[in-house]
């Protein structure tokens, strides 16, 4: 089992008293990469994408982030751990490192996150670490820029690609519809974003792979499952539940989840606080 389009599972651990989160290597990368044509590289921009064990990323920054700011890195909950229905890691220490990417596709060296500022697999499907470098400190050593976090919802028709930093290869399609529920297990996420067919067909190890849209650099919501199987309502197999309790599924159909609702989360400063009034993220129990 993939488990949703991760190609390998995480283990969260805790040491000591310090609580800190490691994430030890653990695995090789899948033996035989699919036989992706070259061209389907040479057609994305790689800069800013990450890689890391099973899954992909982005380096990305809010709309009114500084040079100096502490960088951060954006991918899925799942990326993290299979965290439980309801749960919500917050400000979690951590001294998980992420591949880098040039924009051909290249790596170009390490960045290492200091702390996992958010993490769940409740309503939506996301992860966001905060690094010890800034996007300073990575343009001097790396020539490379963050994408760009969008403060508001997906348009459903917009062109859009799914850039995956594990498999260095993209995808395209569009926004084909918001779909009110998203169940797959035990989970739910509220309105993903399901991708028009064909052309966005995505695979194991492109979890967390930022959607962006077409020719821009401007991330409107995160990669994380597809109906592999044509089931109903299982793991790898997601199924819509609208608003009348009525469930489709369909094989082959992608998803991807919100990522605008961490701009409801930042307080006064700027920082992320889900104590914030109008926060949408879920919290963590007792906050």
């Amino acid at each position: 089992m993939k488990r949703f389009l991760m190609s390998v599972p995480f283990a969260l651990c805790s040491l000591g008293s310090a609580q800190a989160i490691t994430f030890p290597e653990f695995g090789k990368p899948l033996p035989h990469a699919p036989d992706f044509a070259m061209e389907a590289v040479a057609s994305y921009d790689f800069e800013g994408i990450v890689a890391l064990s099973g899954c992909s990323g982005s380096l990305v920054r809010f709309e009114d982030s500084l040079d100096s700011d502490q960088a951060m890195v954006l991918s899925n909950g799942h990326c993290v751990s299979m965290i439980q229905p309801g749960v919500v890691l917050s400000n979690q220490n951590t001294s998980r490192t992420f591949d880098i990417l040039s924009s051909s596709a290249s790596r170009l060296g390490k960045v290492t996150a200091t702390k996992l500022l958010y993490a769940t697999m409740t309503k939506t499907d996301m992860s966001l670490y905060l690094l010890k470098e800034t996007y300073q400190d990575i343009l001097n050593k790396y020539d490379t820029k963050a994408l760009t976090l969008a403060s508001g919802e997906p348009v459903v028709g917009s062109d859009i690609e799914v850039i995956s930093g594990y498999w260095k290869r993209g995808y395209s399609c569009q926004v084909e519809a918001i779909a009110d529920t998203l169940k797959e297990g035990n989970w739910t996420f509220s309105k993903a974003v399901r991708y028009s067919r064909p052309g966005c067909e995505v695979i194991g190890g492109t979890s967390g792979s930022p959607v962006v849209g077409k020719g821009t650099r401007i991330v409107v919501a995160v990669n994380n499952t597809i109906n592999e199987s044509g089931r109903k309502c299982e793991v790898n197999n997601p199924c819509e539940v609208d608003k009348n309790g009525n469930i489709t599924y369909q094989k082959g159909t992608g998803y991807a989840q919100q990522t605008y609702w961490i701009y409801t989360c930042r307080n006064s400063a700027g920082k992320v606080d889900l104590t914030t009034p109008g926060c949408l993220l879920p919290k963590p129990a007792g906050a």
